[in-house]
């Protein structure tokens, strides 16, 4: 972190600081238990019960402050107008977090580089991501999401990007915003904030964006069929992947340490943000080969007799569950595939018929065997007609019991649905227990 003297931290978040080990902040948290010597400890919540123990353990000092949010927000603002590093804002209604993670992995060898862990992408967590600049930091890769209007905006005028993603648009958060033309409306607050000269990155062809690429002191750069970066060639093969691409009118061959058809979509997003900022295309292999997704983002675990576990189940919209269905189908190869979705959340008065559609898509990806878990997952067995086998379980125990009595050696199982269901539980339990023989 850009070191700040703890008088410095006062004049930016108010509250009570309380001094610890020494006068400067080399580094931020919120959990007490991960200080080290320099931190500044900051209590979020019931974090002002931890503040003598942060203090202990070496905290530069420990503020307990009158809005955790506010104060965060405030120290974070602090460092980046220190930095000089350029930030790269990545929003969408799906992959942001990975996209981030491809594009962080394709900086990393070129530039030293910042991004934000696992999905780091509120209020909280962004600017902790921003609180581990370094004086010599060159470029910051911070994650936005968002739960209304006005959210981007406001992580924007903390991180100041000087490049925004938008990797998709589609129907998430409609309990709250409604509509998929606000949801886009949303996501474009990150085109609005940025720079004169800066550049926006957006998906070829989203009619919902169209509305919002009128600015004229910025560039666009499309990613995906007819866009700027495009691909035309795409294989998979023991957990590494083949890209042919044409990025910028440049022909590129790269291998990326996936396999999904879906991150090639996420990986060109990734490769027009390289570009942007002015990163070597020529030698984006390098890091492409280094790419480490975040966990339960299609984590793949060996079964019995050759079968996988995809574990894909941090979260799941209507977009992603298509695209996961779809993996699912080219990943299983000749194998059994077996699909245990959890309830898709925050979708409104069209849930239901979105359910029925996600139904219809395992269907379509000859899904053999459907493991429904959750009040709203009823919707995945009503659309999966042509599906062989069908069970749906109120709850993640019963789905997993349901599974146990159909898994079978060699199968292929995706488990996927929102973050609430806790699917977790299920692919833990899959990749310990064997299958029934």
């Amino acid at each position: 972190m850009i070191p700040l003297t703890l008088d410095e931290v006062a004049r930016v978040a108010a509250g009570e600081l309380r001094p610890g080990s020494g006068e400067q902040v080399t580094g931020v948290t919120i959990d007490s238990r991960d200080v080290d010597p320099g931190d500044l400890f900051v209590a979020v919540g019931r974090g002002v019960e931890y503040a003598d123990e942060a203090l202990a353990a070496g905290a530069a000092g420990a503020l307990l402050p009158e809005d955790a949010f506010t104060a965060l927000a405030g120290i974070a603002r602090e460092v980046r107008t220190r930095s000089s590093a350029k930030v790269v804002a990545v929003t969408g209604s799906t992959a942001k977090t990975s996209t981030k993670d491809i594009l962080a992995a394709l900086c990393r060898p070129h530039a030293r580089t910042v991004a934000a862990e696992g999905s780091q992408n509120n209020e909280v967590g962004l600017p902790l991501t921003l609180c581990k600049l370094e004086p010599a930091t060159e470029i910051a890769v911070v994650e936005m999401g968002m739960r209304g209007l006005g959210q981007i905006a406001e992580l924007c005028e903390i991180a100041r990007p000087d490049v925004g993603m938008i990797t998709a648009v589609g129907p998430v958060h409609l309990e709250l915003l409604g509509s998929v033309e606000r949801v886009a409306q949303a996501k474009a607050e990150v085109i609005e904030v940025l720079p004169p000269g800066g550049t926006a990155v957006v998906p070829a062809n989203e009619p919902y964006l169209e509305p919002y690429l009128t600015r004229p002191d910025i560039d666009f750069y499309r990613f995906g069929e007819g866009g700027d970066v495009s691909l035309s060639y795409f294989s998979a093969h023991d957990g590494s992947a083949r890209l042919k691409v044409t990025a910028f009118g440049r022909p590129l061959t790269l291998e990326f340490s996936f396999s999904s058809r879906y991150n090639a979509t996420n990986a060109l997003a990734a490769l027009a943000a390289y570009h942007a900022l002015g990163l070597p295309l020529g030698k984006a292999g390098r890091g492409a080969r280094q790419v480490q997704l975040s966990r339960l983002r299609g984590e793949e675990v060996p079964l019995p007799d050759g079968g996988v576990l995809i574990n894909d189940c941090y979260n799941a919209n209507p977009l992603s569950m298509a695209a996961a269905l779809e993996h699912l189908a080219e990943r299983a190869g000749e194998h059994r595939k077996v699909a245990v979705l959890g309830d898709m959340a925050e979708l409104g008065p069209g849930a239901s018929a979105y359910h029925r559609e996600v139904g219809a898509a395992a269907a379509r990806a000859h899904v053999d065997v459907l493991v429904a878990v959750g009040p709203l997952a009823r919707g995945y067995v009503e659309g999966a007609r042509g599906v062989p086998t069908t069970r749906w379980a109120p709850t993640v125990e019963t789905g997993l019991g349901a599974l146990r009595q159909l898994l079978e050696p060699g199968d292929c199982v995706l488990v996927k649905g929102s973050r609430s269901m806790g699917l977790e539980a299920i692919g833990e339990a899959v990749a310990v227990v064997p299958a029934r023989s």
